[in-house]
């Protein structure tokens, strides 16, 4: 089977190491000839997945083409779609989860549990919306990693806001960040991995580290797992989809977004799960059946990021002594350069104890860092 994924970043890598174990032939499109998953596919085009006629011409012979962002040229996807390709997940999915105003409207019309929201299309409409605040400033399409987000809490604030076609999404009292991967196939059959807690950097607006399965009561997860089956079901399509969550001081469960595709939350799946995240998408892809998401052993995901102040060719200073780590499992993403903030890789901990893996997942969070023989 001939197989493509849009995008050659490190979760297009992460997918190229799973395929390994699969009888699938492998392409990639990306304008960077040195991005992660270059060397590691069997086929590599350089062009650019936002342009019509470098998706349709590197599709049309596939059998499937999946993504790793959701910023694709749609419409070559859908006439890719109509002319016998398959795509994961559909287009009409990956339609309603790029823009986050029809993804908004999408959660309204479905009844699923989100933060109430208003479209804005201008600075001034943001500034009529002044009693509406506080709220925060999602940019509907281009935005990704914290990027494209602001938060306003008042009237100063403003200056921060998006004058292009945004959403406005109330503010909520955030007790716990939680992520879930729940995967269809095409048989409409679910698998659903254990919630994840997110612990995020408020400067960067990205995600620090993780822990899985998160520490959630009974009740909570039971509702948590019901918003991501009825959310995945009313989007009509295989795949594997990360759905982010709040649960408030209240105790209620709100859907922040939802990505479709493999995810930063599931990195952790590779060794503290029986199936990968990975490995699960080659499974609906290849019409396989899905495969065993109960966890091995809990787990902490420490994202490697690129120290503020230093631009240019990476060293991974600490990284000798996390190797020293017990049950550490270092992905070095295979990035050059490095640039504050930048994601560099990853380290997964694994350990039946929660205090000792939070513990663990700090100390290696102060020891390794990205820097490099240039400050910025």
């Amino acid at each position: 089977m001939k197989v493509g994924i849009l995008g050659g970043g490190q979760l297009g890598r992460m997918l190229l190491q799973a395929a390994a174990n699969y009888p699938v032939e492998t392409y990639i499109l990306e304008n960077d000839e040195n991005c992660p998953s270059a060397h590691l596919c069997h086929h590599f085009t350089k062009g650019d997945i936002t342009d019509f006629t470098a998706v349709y011409e590197f599709g049309k012979s596939l059998d499937a083409i999946t993504i790793e962002i959701e910023s694709v040229n749609i419409e070559a996807l859908e006439k890719l779609e109509k002319e016998g390709v398959k795509i994961y997940p559909n287009t009409a999915a990956i339609r309603i989860i790029k823009n986050k105003i029809v993804q908004k409207q999408f959660y309204k019309s479905n009844g699923i549990p989100s933060p109430d929201f208003v479209v804005t299309n201008s600075m001034e409409e943001v500034k009529n919306q002044l009693s509406f605040l506080p709220a925060v400033h999602k940019i509907a399409e281009g935005g990704y990693d914290g990027k494209g987000v602001q938060v306003l809490n008042n009237e100063r604030d403003i200056h921060k806001a998006f004058s292009d076609p945004s959403v406005l999404e109330k503010k909520v009292a955030i007790k716990k960040e939680i992520a879930l991967i729940i995967a269809m196939n095409e048989r409409g059959e679910t698998s659903i991995y254990p919630a994840s807690e997110m612990m995020v950097n408020p400067a960067l607006n990205l995600l620090d580290f993780q822990v899985s399965p998160a520490l959630l009561p009974d009740k909570i997860l039971w509702v948590v797992e019901a918003i991501a089956i009825q959310l995945v079901k009313a989007l009509k399509s295989a795949g594997l989809f990360a759905v982010e969550m709040f649960v408030d001081e209240r105790n209620e469960v709100w859907v922040n977004e939802t990505a479709p595709r493999v995810h930063n939350s599931g990195h952790h799946t590779i060794e503290a799960n029986y199936c990968s995240q990975y490995d699960m998408l080659w499974r609906i892809i290849l019409n396989y059946p899905l495969g065993n998401t109960d966890p091995i052993l809990p787990a902490a995901i420490i994202n490697i990021i690129g120290e503020a102040g230093y631009i240019g060719e990476a060293i991974y200073e600490g990284l000798e002594e996390v190797l020293k780590t017990d049950n550490a499992f270092v992905h070095i993403y295979g990035k050059k350069q490095t640039k504050p903030g930048r994601k560099m890789g990853h380290i997964t901990i694994m350990h039946k104890d929660y205090q000792d893996l939070t513990h663990k997942a700090n100390k290696i969070k102060q020891t390794l860092r990205v820097i490099s023989t240039h400050k910025s």
